[in-house]
């Protein structure tokens, strides 16, 4: 049985959690089974995908199988995002610099804020009336 090589990333924004495996290809990438192209509606998060690996020009040297599940599609996008690049990071550790320097390797801290009791939503608060 042959064994294939494979690098693992996992990357994490606001609720969304993505698993990448990138093996060494063509350049197809798979999200939960389907082409990048049909998951992934908009532009914008399509090329958010592809970023890492366009950054380090191995876009045609990899296929990458994204397990994605949590949040939304912004959200798994930029955790494939995160998830690539720490891929592409066990790769060849020489592409950190490059990665950090573009701010792929950072984790987006952002998250949804809770509602208070006493107003509308987090920060929107109740009508108020004078008289």
């Amino acid at each position: 049985m042959p064994v294939t090589v494979q690098y693992l990333g996992t990357g994490r924004r606001k609720t969304s959690v993505a698993r990448v495996f990138l093996r060494p290809g063509s350049g197809a990438i798979q999200v939960n089974g389907r082409p990048l192209e049909s998951y992934f509606t908009s532009e914008a998060s399509r090329s958010a995908v592809r970023q890492p690996l366009l950054a380090t020009e191995t876009a045609d040297k990899f296929d990458a199988l994204i397990l994605s599940n949590g949040g939304g599609y912004a959200g798994q996008a930029g955790a494939a995002r995160l998830g690539i690049a720490r891929a592409l990071v066990e790769f060849n550790a020489e592409l950190r610099l490059k990665l950090k320097k573009m701010g792929f390797l950072t984790r987006d801290p952002r998250r949804h804020e809770r509602k208070k009791y006493g107003q509308k939503g987090a920060r929107k608060r109740f009508q108020f009336s004078k008289r």
